[in-house]
C-alpha cells in the first residue's frame, strides 16, 4: 500500500512538472496580450518623424534590449588584423574564388582569432553583394572543398546567382555551450561582461563576430560592403536580428525560423516561451532576461520592436509550417507589427492581415516573408527566396 501511495505521489509530481513546461499549440488558447508602444517615447512623446525615431525612440529601444534581453555589445578593441591564409581562384571548377581569412582582434594584450570562409563568383567583374552566415552548425557545414554540400550553406547556388557567400563558425567567438560559452572573446577580450547582469552573452558575441567579418569586407575589393546580407537560422536567426538591429552596415537582415526571442512575439502564448528558452539556453541572453520567464507582460520590449530597429534597411523573416515551436504566425506578426516604423520613412509595406499560404512569398519594399512546407531547418528553398528578395531590393534583375 505504501509503495502504491509513493507511486501516485510520483505521478502527480511528474504530471505537475510536465504541465509546468507544457507548450501551447492551440491558436484558440493564445489569449489577449498588449504590446509595448512602438512609437511613444519613454516620456510619453509620440514619434511622427524619422528624425524623432533616430534621435529619441530608436536609442531608447536599443538600450532596453541591451539591458533586458541580449546584453551590451562592446565595440572597443586595440587592434584588428586580417590575413588571407588560403586563396584559390579556381574553386568550384573555376566558377568562384575561395578565400580563408584569419581575423585577429586584440584587446588589453590578449588576442582571439576568428576564421572567415568566403566564395565570390568569377563571372562577376565588379564587387558583389555578400551573404554572411552566422553558423552554429559546425565547420563541416561550410566545407570549402565542396565534397560535403549542405543545403544549409548552398554555396554553388549562391555563386551562380551572382552573390558572394561567407560564414564563420560561432565556436571561434563563443561556443554554443552553456558551460564553454565564455571560452572565446568573453574570457579573453571582454571578461568584465561576464560579471554584468546586462553583459554580453552568446547571441551578442556571435553578432560581434559578424561585425568583424564586415570589417574585413570593407577592405576586400571583391566585395560590395554596402550590400551585406546577414543570415542566421534558429538561434543564429536571433543573433542575426540583434546584429542587424545594431550594425547599420547590414543592408538586409535575414531571420530564418528564429522563433522565440527572435522574430516571434514573446507575449503570444504559443510554442516556445521565455521560460523555456532561458531555462535551456541561459547563456544566449544577459542574466536580466530570466526575470521575465512566465512574466512576459512585464518586458519593456517585444520582438516587433527589434525588427523595427533595422528600419530603414531591409529585413526578411522566414518560417516553416511544421515548426510550431518557433511560432510561424508569431514571426509574421512580429514583422507586421513593425510596419509603422517602415511607414515613417515612406515605405508602404501593406502586409496582408493574415499570414500567407504555405510556400507563398511576400515581397514588400524593405520587407519580406515566407512560410515554407516542412520542418525546422534552412534549406535550398529558403535560399532561393532570400536571393529573390535580394535581387528585388538591390534591383539586380
Amino acid at each position: 500500500m505504501k509503495n502504491l501511495k509513493k507511486f501516485f505521489i510520483f505521478l502527480i509530481l511528474f504530471s505537475s512538472l510536465k504541465m509546468g513546461y507544457a507548450q501551447n499549440y492551440d491558436e484558440s488558447k493564445v489569449g489577449e496580450y498588449l504590446l509595448p508602444e512602438l512609437l511613444i517615447t519613454e516620456n510619453g512623446q509620440t514619434v511622427s518623424t524619422p528624425e524623432q525615431w533616430e534621435k529619441i525612440r530608436r536609442p531608447e529601444i536599443l538600450k532596453l534590449f541591451e539591458d533586458h534581453v541580449y546584453g551590451q555589445i562592446p565595440k572597443d578593441f586595440d587592434d584588428i588584423k586580417f590575413k588571407v591564409i588560403k586563396q584559390d581562384k579556381k574553386a568550384m571548377d573555376g566558377k568562384a574564388t575561395l578565400k580563408e581569412v584569419a581575423i585577429t582582434v586584440t584587446r588589453n594584450r590578449k588576442s582571439v582569432t576568428m576564421n572567415l570562409l568566403m566564395f565570390t563568383p568569377n563571372k562577376v567583374k565588379k564587387p558583389v553583394p555578400m551573404f554572411l552566415v552566422i553558423n552554429h552548425r559546425g565547420i563541416k557545414t561550410m566545407d570549402v572543398t565542396r565534397q560535403n554540400k549542405d543545403g544549409f550553406w548552398p554555396a554553388e547556388e549562391v555563386i551562380e546567382a551572382g552573390y558572394g557567400i561567407s560564414g564563420f563558425d560561432v565556436i571561434d567567438v563563443s561556443p554554443d555551450d552553456k558551460v564553454k560559452f565564455t571560452e572565446g572573446i568573453l574570457d579573453q577580450l571582454y571578461p568584465e561582461q561576464i560579471k554584468m547582469d546586462n553583459g554580453m552573452r552568446g547571441l551578442g558575441a556571435w553578432g560581434w563576430g559578424a561585425a568583424r567579418a564586415i570589417d574585413y569586407f570593407e577592405k576586400d575589393k571583391s566585395v560590395d560592403a554596402t550590400k551585406i546580407i546577414s543570415v542566421g537560422h534558429s538561434r543564429g536567426g536571433k543573433s542575426s536580428l540583434w546584429f542587424g538591429a545594431q550594425d547599420k552596415r547590414v543592408a538586409i537582415t535575414v531571420s530564418n525560423e528564429s522563433g522565440n526571442s527572435g522574430a516571434a512575439l514573446s507575449r503570444r502564448n504559443f510554442g516556445e516561451t521565455v521560460d523555456r528558452i532561458t531555462t535551456n539556453f541561459p547563456y544566449w541572453f544577459c542574466p536580466n532576461y530570466r526575470q521575465y520567464a512566465g512574466n512576459e507582460d512585464k518586458l519593456p520590449v517585444d520582438q516587433h520592436m527589434l525588427i523595427a530597429l533595422i528600419v530603414p534597411r531591409a529585413v526578411y523573416v522566414a518560417s516553416a509550417a511544421e515548426d510550431l515551436w518557433a511560432d510561424p504566425k508569431g514571426q509574421y506578426l512580429g514583422l507586421k507589427k513593425a510596419q509603422p516604423v517602415f511607414n515613417l520613412y515612406g515605405l508602404e509595406t501593406n502586409l496582408p492581415p493574415e499570414m500567407p499560404d504555405v510556400n507563398e512569398q511576400i515581397i514588400r519594399p524593405h520587407m519580406g516573408f515566407h512560410n515554407r512546407e516542412g520542418k525546422h531547418n534552412m534549406t535550398p528553398y529558403d535560399w532561393q527566396q532570400f536571393i529573390r528578395f535580394a535581387d528585388v531590393y538591390f534591383d539586380r534583375k
